[in-house]
């Protein structure tokens, strides 16, 4: 396989082609978590990496099963949310939101009926382990992933901890969103910072074209699985407009080298050297931002060859597949 670029259209004619304003914010549907289970099972047919795409679809349903329990989470006063639209910052940001012991109630359950799902093996045992983990071991994992602290941060249980997380955070701008439905203040805006999820301040994992929104791109959050609008054309990393291309996954013999069908595509800035993929429900409905960039990690390592792609940096972040040195903490429940 080889990475080839396509010509994009200029802001001007995507702002022709637009001919009208979208909607600037898409919080999460109840079946988030279910519709991501049912892509990963899809994509991982005869996928190199299925066995792990199957492993995150089981996830994925514990994390659906526990949503529709509607467990309340604590949730921000009027005056926050007035506080943060005033200063143009998410009102729930990710790394410093206090979670509360309802985080890790919930990872618990969570845990406790993945492991009901899967075959005795190394996953199961992880489950349980992590399950059995100490608060002060769960809080400072959590801490960790959010704050993009790689040293100390148990890749093995990762995946696992971010679940917990995606759970909660969701909740939580969900539950928000209907609690202050009616306040004098919106409790979810635009930020000062455009490239950074508007409810929880992280980087979105993907961009998508939102269908019946003639072709609009919005930026999806790897967290709270929010989608807000973000103009295309346009890095999603320094914000600049010049060196934009579209580089994609077409195979070595394709002497035609066409990748107009890619569902999966790769948006990349040579200015800054930064590149997020981008999907097209288009060329194929069930395309799902987390879902879709775990299964097409082949189109990041290509992006970020030297020779073959530039040697560009992945601005996503997927909580659910992280790259980093080896472990340095201790197992589940020791002190740190």
């Amino acid at each position: 396989m080889t990475a080839s670029p396509q010509k994009i259209l200029s802001p001007e004619e995507i702002a022709v082609r637009a001919g009208e304003q979208v909607s600037f914010l898409h919080l999460s549907e109840p079946g988030v978590f279910a519709e991501r289970a049912l892509r990963l099972r899809t994509l991982a047919e005869g996928h190199a990496m299925g066995d792990f795409l199957r492993f995150i679809a089981e996830l994925a349903d514990a994390q659906h099963s526990a949503l529709v329990a509607g467990v309340p989470v604590p949730l921000p006063t009027a005056e926050q949310i007035e506080a943060a639209a005033r200063d143009g910052l998410p009102l729930l940001p990710a790394d410093r939101w206090p979670r509360g012991a309802v985080w890790r109630e919930s990872l618990r359950t969570l845990l406790a009926d993945l492991a009901r799902h899967l075959a005795d093996g190394p996953a199961r045992s992880a489950a349980l382990q992590l399950a059995a983990a100490s608060d002060d071991h769960l809080d400072t994992q959590a801490g960790r992933l959010l704050s993009g602290a790689m040293f100390g941060l148990d890749l093995a249980t990762a995946p696992l901890i971010a679940a917990g997380l995606q759970l909660h955070f969701v909740r939580l701008v969900r539950q928000t969103a209907a609690a202050h439905a009616d306040g004098p203040v919106a409790p979810f805006g635009r930020i000062d910072d455009a490239t950074l999820c508007p409810c929880c301040g992280s980087r979105p994992v993907a961009s998508i074209e939102r269908l019946g929104a003639d072709g609009a791109r919005y930026l999806a959050c790897g967290l709270c699985a929010t989608q807000w609008h973000y103009v295309r054309v346009k890095c999603t990393h320094c914000q600049g407009t010049k060196g934009i291309s579209l580089q994609s996954l077409v195979a070595a013999n394709d002497g035609a080298g066409t990748t107009t069908d890619a569902v999966v595509q790769a948006e990349c800035c040579s200015e800054c050297g930064h590149y997020l993929k981008l999907l097209h429900p288009a060329r194929d409905n069930g395309a799902e931002p987390v879902a879709d960039d775990l299964a097409t990690v082949t189109l990041d390592l290509l992006v970020s060859d030297p020779e073959e792609g530039g040697g560009l940096q992945r601005h996503g972040v997927n909580l659910l597949l992280l790259f980093g040195d080896p472990d340095e903490s201790p197992p589940p429940g020791q002190a740190h």
